[in-house]
This record gives C-alpha cells, structure tokens and sequence, in this order.
C-alpha cells in the first residue's frame, strides 16, 4: 500500500528534495559543532582535535559576571515584544473591521503591513536618521514643544523600550491579516441580532467579536511562547552599541560577540546549545498547549 502511494505521489516527493538537502546541509550538518561547547576550542586544531574541557565552558557561562542581566534583558524585551504584538494587532483588526469604506480599509491595510518586508539593516538606518538627538526629527518635534532632548538608542531607561515599540510597528501589520481572516468567520447574523436587541458597537465588539476572535488569539498567544528567548538579534545588532549594552544585550548578541569578537567559541557555543536547548523545550510546550486549548496541530 505505502508502496503504491509513494509510485503515484513520487513527484511531489521530489519537490521536496532540494529543501531536505538544504536542510540536512545548513541545519543538520553543522550540529557537529556542538562539541566546540566542550572544549577549548582552536581554530587551527579543529574541532576533533581540541583539548576536551567538558562542563568547563558551562560553569564559566554560569559564573559569567553579566549573565543574569542578558538573561533579563531577553526575557523583558522579549515579553514586552509578544504581549504588544498581540495586543496591537487585534486592536487595528478590529478598528479596521470597523470600516464600511472599503477603499480606505484596503489602504490603511496595505500602508501598515508594508514595513514587514523591510530588513532591519534598512529600518535600522531609517531609525538612526529621524532617532538622532542633534538632527533627528523626533526631536526636532519634542523640541517645539521644549521637551528635552531623548537619547533613544543611547539611553539605557529608553533604548529596550524603541526596541519594542519599533519591532511592533514593523510587524503589527502583518500580524493584523490574521485576526482580520478570523473576523470574516464570525457569522453576520450575530451582529443584526444584537442590533435588534439595541446592543452598541462596542457592546457588539465585547460580546460577539472578541468571542468569535479568542480562537486564534489563544492559538497565537500560545504559539508565541515558543519564542520567549528569541528578542530578535537583527533588530538589536543594527540598533545597538556599548552604551546600551546594560538594557539591550540579549542571549543572541552576547553569543555573537563572545564568539566572533572576543573569540571564545566555547563559551559563545554552549550558552547558544543551552538556549537552544530550552527554546526546543519551550516551542514543545507552546504546541502542545496550542492543541489543548485551540485544538492546533501541525500534522
């Protein structure tokens, strides 16, 4: 029977051929570098020729003086990131809904999802330009109105806070096409109903469409949790500097800067094995309250 079915489907299997090689390639292969995480690793030695350290890299990692504000500073931008990216999409999906003007709404829409394909190399650029304190024209507005000047990328009370703002004005648009498909499930004839027992719009919202939308707001809430540790190390490598280092260093930046920088592979690759090892045990937890709460399964 398995024989028969894969004889008929053998061109769909083929399509997928060039991904798993890409995969075995980039994501498999280069796990055998996870053994750089217990040794002291040299470069011209390679990695099977190292002197073994064992636990050595981890216990340093452990005892490494800033550790415990990396770890903070990834877990609260990280949650700050996950709470507004639900928050305020499902705020603008809503308005949205609101409209009647359909050639407004498909606008509005088109407008605030854009910044989503934008890289951060590019949206960092745009954000040191019209961020600057001397010539920025935030500032130049806080100006007029004789608010001192604001340091965001310079500032340790200001910069993990631009982090999470601009994250979420880059993303929320996409994000909004989600709730926006939830809204057109919910059945239309609730809303006349309500209307014709004098039910308001915002009753309408409290009662028929956050019910209709909590589906996915728990399928997304849950799935979020997956990323707890991931507090987006592109947006942070093009917006940070060492007078940040305290509010914006995250798990991701302090790998890449322990590695590449200061060239301590072995402790870069076991606090990044260690991460990874927790995301992994986070993203089965996310999946796994995913399907309990909002019957989701990815097979």
């Amino acid at each position: 029977m398995i024989i028969k079915r894969f004889a008929k489907e053998w061109p769909l299997h083929l399509l997928l051929l060039p991904a798993i090689i890409l995969v075995i390639v980039f994501s498999y292969v280069p796990m055998a570098g996870i053994a750089i995480a217990f040794e002291k690793f040299i470069p011209s030695k390679g990695i099977f020729r190292s002197e073994w350290v064992g636990w050595a890299n981890f216990q340093y990692m452990l005892e490494y003086p800033g550790i415990g504000r990396i770890v903070y500073n990834t877990l609260f931008i990280a949650v700050m990131k996950i709470v507004g990216g639900l928050l305020v999409p499902i705020t603008i999906a809503i308005l949205l809904n609101e409209v009647r003007k359909e050639v407004f709404k498909r606008t509005v829409q088109t407008l605030v999802y854009l910044p989503h394909f934008l890289s951060w190399v590019l949206l960092g650029g745009i954000l040191v330009d019209i961020l600057s304190p001397s010539s920025g024209i935030v500032n130049r507005l806080l100006g007029t109105f004789g608010i001192e000047l604001v340091f965001f990328l310079g500032s340790n009370d200001w910069f993990p806070y631009t982090l999470v703002i601009s994250d979420i004005w880059k993303e929320f648009g996409f994000s909004t096409i989600v709730y926006l498909a939830a809204l057109t499930a919910i059945n239309p004839a609730l809303y006349e109903a309500a209307e014709v027992d004098g039910a308001g719009r915002l009753k309408m919202t409290w009662h028929i469409t956050l019910p209709g939308m909590l589906p996915i707001i728990v399928l997304m809430a849950t799935l979020s949790v997956g990323n707890i540790l991931n507090a987006g190390f592109e947006q942070i490598f093009n917006l940070y500097g060492p007078a940040v280092y305290e509010s914006g260093d995250i798990i991701d930046t302090f790998v890449y800067r322990m590695g590449f920088e200061q060239v301590h592979y072995g402790l870069a690759t076991a606090v990044g094995l260690l991460k990874s090892v927790v995301s992994l045990v986070l993203l089965s937890v996310s999946y796994g309250m995913a399907y309990r709460f909002a019957g989701y399964r990815i097979f």
